[in-house]
Formats: structure tokens, C-alpha cells, sequence
């Protein structure tokens, strides 16, 4: 076994048992949101932060003063601040595959260059060149000076890749819609099923098509199995439309003309029919969850335009540096990623919505799953011993107004009471009136409306005083003491997007770093991976099928019996 230092064990600290003396307090003495607002005037202002774009009001919290104060001796007991400094420097902290962890490289700026040499590599000067490549090839598209094999202008870009290679891309580029200005239409294919491939080529022009494929080392099993099936339907669709005649040189000559790749594995590109210049890596010490600002982002260049791109990069920089410079009690990422181990491991609570005010955020909680659950859904710390108290939680939600007809119920009135982060901009692209009504205040009354429910409940008073029979008085109470944290920006730019980003990547290092996690591998995806190899031969092989437990052999079975 490697020497790997062993994480500081957080429950052995007098921190954590001044918080375990600390909550039992609050919850003896019946803490209450509603009496603490009422009882301290400065309630508000103690608990609100400014960070650029974002402002953040984190009063509606289960927490007082001396809440806040425990939280940060915790940080300090564990070494968050040491290990912060650690992953900026590029130590490896990444134990299981000996590695650093250097996402926050990909947005440093290239006057950097130089001052970040991790095993040998110039960090920033590596990324910055990948940039300016990228940048001048999304430029040609956008012109039209890149075109099809029939000489046809780019206007759809399909990008192929699963997890990470997916996720963020598909969330970014439909959370900035309204900056994708070169015309270019972009569409993601990740899922293995047929459906989802047979859905995004509908209605697309094969001469005006360019095709991602992103996968680093070019042998993910469903993104290289999309990129196959994409390639025969490009050529099929190139021949029948009269592109190319079918010809060897012909079809090689479409594929090097709709068809680039994000991936290190240049043979392997070439292989495939890809010209090697036209191939975008990135490094082993960017995780997929972590990479949708290294070439993963391709597609976001070409539909944004790389001055806009910048702007999303100095996003996350600027929170980047916020998080690394800023003293823990003042430093609201830091305190966001211990009130949720606050939530966890002191109160119970297992699950966390994230809930955005803003349509064009519909894919965010879904690009959040990826990024806090394959970090921190571990059960082991980074030295291989058993982790020592509870770890991760379940991140999930959907945008305002719909969730509030679909879920809230259990959020508002369920018996396990769940933190939920609610996320609104001052401004909207689309303003428009329902008569007088200004629709975008409709819109964040509700989102602030819902906030002041969960923290403040309406008691059984309350509800006798509007006339409620008083068989019915239960059911219309609300608890309240739901804890909240609202983040409310100016609008939804590419330098907002970046800085909230990057904002849950650290809030998920905080919580990693309280429970002794690595939270940059995911082996727990793997054995899945490996079974699936070992099952789907037995589709059709006895042999391989007599190999399978009895439940997988009845299913099997029945896919048999059942195929048409």
C-alpha cells in the first residue's frame, strides 16, 4: 500500500462533539426560524454574502452565530484549508489514481503560464494552447469557413459522449441559449438505448452536420458505439443525398470534414477516420464531472463564440479565487459545503434540492447529480479505511414554477424535512406583461414566496383565524424550520453560469474534505461496467447465459421469449 496520509477522523474531533452538544441544544430548547429572526434585527444582514454576480442569503438556515462559528472550527480541525491550498497546487490529492486534481487550471488566464508546473507540465500554458486551437477552429465554423464535404456552411453540431462529456455541455448550452448567436443548432447524444440517437438525427441536414465525439482515451462503450452508429448514418445519408458517391476516398474525405473528436487517444482518432489535427485533449487530472471547461466544452465554443467562452472561464476563476482567499467565516462556499455536512450529519437529512428559478436552468440538477453523488456516494476514505460517519446526500430537484405542482408537498409538509438551495435572477432575456402584470415578478414572487413558507409554516391559529372547520385545521399547518438558502443574481450570463458552477464543485470538495473522501475517483461505476460485458453475449449464448444467477437468467429469458 502507498504511504498515503490518513484523513483527520471529523467525529474524533472536539469540534464535531461541540456540534453534536450544539444541536441537541437547539432542538431541546425548540429552535425556531420565526423567533430567530424576531430576536435579532441583524439576522439578515450576518447571514447574507456578496460574490460577484451571486448574492446569498443563507438567514433561512438551522443555525445561529455560534452555529457558524463550530462549522468553521470543524474546517479547521480537518485541514480544509491546507487541503484547499493542496488541489490548487496540484499535489495529489486524488489517492486512488495518484493524481492531481487541477480542474481550477482550465480557467486560470494564460498570463499564468509559467506558474503552475505540476510532474513536469506547465499546466496553464498546456490549456491555454488546447484554447487557442479550439477557439480557432469553433471560429472557422462559425464563419463558414469550415464546411461540409459538399461545401455547405456547419449549422447543427451533434456531440456524442456520456457522464461529464454529456451532462455539462448539454446543461451549459441550454442554460445560455440566449448567447448562442452564430446560428448553429446543437444537439447531444449520450445514452447507449437506440432512441436517443434515432431522436437527435431526426431532421438533420448531413451536409450542414458536424459530429463531437468525445470520449479522452476513445473506448467509452456507449459514446464509441453512438460514434459508429452516427458515422454510418452520415455517410448513408451523405450517399443518398448525392454528396459523395460511396467511393473509399469519398467517404474518408466526409469524415474528415464532419466529423473532430475531444480525446488524447490520437491513434485511435486517426483510426476512426479523424484527422489528428482536428483532435482536442485534455488531462488525467480533469474529471469527467470536472471537464465541461476543458474541450469537453467544443460545442459551447462554436454555438457561444470563445470571447463568451472567456467570460464563462472567468467565472469560475473569480469564485476560484474567492474560495482560496476569503477566511473561512466570511467565505460562503466554504459555509455552503458545511451546512450541508450540518444537515447530514447532525440533523439527518439525506437529500438536498436544488431548485432554480429559471427555465433555462431546467438541466442543472440533473448536471449536480453527476457532480456531488459520483464525488462523495463513497463509503471509504482517500487511505482505503471505512469512512466514519454518514457521507453524501441525494442532490436533486427541477425548476420553479413546475416543481411546486409536482413535489413541494413533501418538501413543505413531508416527515423528512429537506435543505434546498433556490436559485433566481434579477432579469430575464424574455420580459413580458400579462396586462399590467410584469411576468417575470409573478415568477419571483413565487420564488421568494416559497422560501418564507418553509421557513415560517403557518401555525394552527393561523389557519382557524380564516374560517377552516377544525377537523381540517391539520392538514393546512406547516411545520416551518424548513431550511433554506437562496441565491439570487443580476442575470443568468456566461460569468454567472461559471461562478455557479464552480461554486457546488467546491461545496462538494468541502464535504469530501469533512469526511475524508476522495471525491475525484468513481470506482463505483466500474462493476457494472464489467458485468455488462460478461451478461450481453448471454443474449444469445447458452453457454455464457448458464453462467448468470438465476434472476438475471429469468429476465434473459424472457427478453427471448418477448423479441420481435
Amino acid at each position: 500500500m502507498p504511504n498515503i496520509p490518513a484523513p483527520v477522523d471529523a467525529t474524533t474531533t472536539p469540534a464535531w462533539a461541540a456540534l453534536k452538544e450544539h444541536h441537541d441544544e437547539m432542538v431541546a430548547s425548540g429552535f425556531s426560524l420565526k423567533e430567530a429572526f424576531a430576536s435579532d434585527a441583524a439576522r439578515v444582514d450576518n447571514l447574507s454574502f456578496d460574490m460577484d454576480d451571486l448574492h446569498f442569503d443563507l438567514s433561512k438556515n438551522l443555525v445561529d452565530e455560534k452555529t457558524i462559528g463550530l462549522l468553521c472550527d470543524l474546517g479547521r480541525a480537518v485541514g480544509l484549508e491546507q487541503r484547499r491550498d493542496a488541489m490548487f497546487a496540484g499535489e495529489h490529492i486524488n489517492t486512488t489514481e495518484d493524481r492531481a486534481v487541477l480542474h481550477t487550471a482550465l480557467r486560470r488566464p494564460a498570463e499564468d503560464a509559467g506558474k503552475l508546473i505540476v510532474d513536469g507540465q506547465d499546466c496553464v500554458a498546456d490549456v491555454r494552447e488546447v484554447l487557442d486551437r479550439m477557439y480557432a477552429f469553433a471560429e472557422k465554423v462559425r464563419s463558414g469557413e469550415w464546411t461540409g464535404v459538399s461545401g455547405k456552411r456547419i449549422e447543427h453540431v451533434m456531440s456524442i459522449g456520456i457522464g461529464g462529456s454529456d451532462l455539462g455541455p448539454v446543461m451549459v448550452y441550454e442554460a445560455l441559449k440566449p448567447y448562442a448567436d452564430a446560428g448553429i443548432d446543437c444537439r447531444y447524444v449520450s445514452n447507449i438505448d437506440p432512441n436517443d440517437m434515432a431522436e437527435k438525427v431526426k431532421g438533420l441536414d448531413p451536409e450542414t452536420t458536424l459530429v463531437i465525439i468525445v470520449s479522452k482515451t476513445f473506448t467509452t462503450l456507449e459514446t464509441l458505439t453512438n460514434a459508429r452508429e452516427a458515422k454510418t448514418w452520415m455517410l448513408d445519408a451523405l450517399r443518398e443525398a448525392g454528396a459523395i458517391d460511396g467511393s473509399a476516398e469519398q467517404d474518408a474525405e466526409a469524415i474528415k470534414k464532419h466529423f473532430v473528436a475531444v480525446s488524447t487517444a490520437l491513434d485511435l482518432v486517426a483510426d476512426f477516420g479523424i484527422d489528428p489535427e482536428n483532435a482536442f485533449g485534455f488531462w488525467s487530472w480533469v474529471g469527467g464531472r470536472y471537464s465541461v471547461d476543458s474541450a469537453v466544452g467544443l460545442s459551447l465554443i462554436i454555438a457561444l463564440g470563445p470571447e463568451r467562452f472567456e467570460c464563462f472561464l472567468r467565472g469560475f476563476r473569480d469564485l476560484d479565487v474567492y474560495f482560496k482567499e476569503t477566511p473561512l467565516e466570511q467565505n460562503v462556499v466554504a459555509l455552503m459545503g458545511l451546512l450541508n455536512v450540518w444537515y447530514v450529519n447532525f440533523w439527518g437529512y439525506g437529500s438536498h434540492a436544488v431548485l432554480p428559478y429559471n427555465q433555462y436552468l431546467h438541466r442543472f440538477p440533473a448536471y449536480l447529480q453527476q457532480l456531488t453523488m459520483e464525488s462523495n456516494g463513497k463509503s471509504v476514505r482517500w487511505d482505503g479505511t471505512p469512512v466514519t460517519s454518514g457521507t453524501g446526500e441525494i442532490f436533486w430537484g427541477e425548476p420553479g414554477t413546475n416543481g411546486q405542482h409536482a413535489f413541494y408537498q413533501l418538501i413543505h409538509q413531508g416527515t423528512r424535512p429537506i435543505p434546498a438551495d433556490f436559485i433566481a435572477f434579477v432579469n430575464t432575456p424574455n420580459p413580458t406583461k400579462d396586462g399590467d402584470q410584469d411576468v417575470h415578478e409573478l415568477f419571483l414572487g413565487n420564488f421568494l414566496a416559497q422560501t418564507k413558507a418553509l421557513a415560517f409554516g403557518k401555525t394552527a391559529d393561523e389557519v382557524r383565524a380564516e374560517g377552516t372547520p377544525e377537523w381540517m385545521v391539520p392538514a393546512r399547518c406547516f411545520t416551518g424550520n424548513r431550511p433554506t438558502t437562496s441565491i439570487f443574481g443580476d442575470d443568468l450570463t456566461p460569468h454567472a453560469l461559471g461562478e455557479l458552477i464552480a461554486l457546488y464543485e467546491h461545496i462538494t470538495f468541502v464535504e469530501g474534505t469533512v469526511w475524508g473522501l476522495d471525491s475525484y475517483d468513481q470506482w463505483g461505476v466500474e462493476l457494472g461496467k464489467q458485468l455488462a460485458k460478461q451478461i450481453t453475449p448471454a443474449f444469445h449464448d447458452d453457454a455464457a447465459l448458464a453462467e448468470q444467477d438465476a434472476s438475471t437468467q429469468a429476465l434473459i429469458k424472457y427478453y427471448r421469449a418477448h423479441r420481435k
